[in-house]
């Protein structure tokens, strides 16, 4: 009755459904590695955000990498803005929006002499053309009292922005502390800071970027689930394709038998 399993249609319907199985299986696991990763994430953005804030020059040197357990880290600065060397980071998304414009980057010259930390003070719309620089509210004078949240330079690998040059005058595509120190010969400590407020208050100033996200785990420990689901439908779908397929046979058979 089965003995069409032996087949050369149906052998190659095993082989398929054999290599389906473990396959399925293993894009579960991606799934819920990503959903791990994801979850860890969460919980590292809400502690660092959370953390009492620290002084940045205590965490950051000139040249330093700011690795990922120190992202979104909670600091504290205090100096006096060089609007000199003020910049903007072309084609970025305002907050909680869709329109394209720029972030506003200022150095804060470190009142202790460590050097400058670059503070990305938030969004500014688009002048409307792509080599006119944007209106940008002036920063508070003298010395201020900045907090935010420790961020890494952006580079191209990790962010996936090409930066080529040949931009108009003082606008890049990435936040750069290495950057920025080759073009103006400043001592910039690594990393930025990502502004939330400051003492005295800026005033009109840009539109101030909110908090990341932490809160959401995303779909991928659902897609797991399905991916594992998946997997033990296969050899289920197979058995019930076989019988069908067995039934079929014996049909005609059984007609056979049939007195005429």
């Amino acid at each position: 009755m089965y003995r069409f399993l032996l087949s050369r249609r149906w052998a190659i319907i095993t082989l398929i459904a054999l290599l389906l199985i473990p396959t399925m299986i293993r894009l579960g696991f991606w799934q819920l590695h990503r959903h791990e990763a994801r979850v860890a994430r969460n919980e590292l953005i809400a502690r660092n955000l959370t953390d009492r804030p620290v002084a940045f020059d205590s965490l950051s040197s000139p040249g330093y990498t700011v690795p990922t357990g120190l992202t979104w880290r909670a600091v504290t600065a205090v100096g006096e803005y060089d609007v000199a060397h003020e910049f903007v980071i072309r084609s970025r998304t305002e907050p909680g929006g869709s329109s394209i414009g720029y972030f506003v980057v200022t150095p804060l010259r470190l009142a202790d002499g460590k050097g400058e930390v670059l503070v990305n003070r938030g969004w500014v719309d688009s002048p409307g053309d792509a080599t006119s620089y944007p209106s940008v509210p002036a920063p508070p004078s003298g010395q201020v009292t900045v907090t935010g949240r420790l961020r890494a330079d952006e580079t191209s690998a990790g962010s996936g922005i090409r930066d080529r040059g040949g931009l108009p005058d003082r606008q890049f595509k990435l936040i750069n502390s290495t950057q920025q120190a080759k073009a103006t010969g400043a001592a910039l400590l690594g990393g930025y800071l990502e502004l939330v407020g400051s003492t005295p208050p800026a005033g009109t100033s840009p539109e101030l970027l909110p908090e990341p996200n932490h809160s959401d785990i995303g779909p991928h420990l659902a897609y797991a689930v399905q991916w594992w689901l998946f997997a033990a439908l296969v050899p289920v779908g197979l058995w019930v394709l076989a019988r069908r397929e067995a039934k079929e046979q014996s049909a005609p058979e059984a007609e056979e038998l049939l007195p005429a």
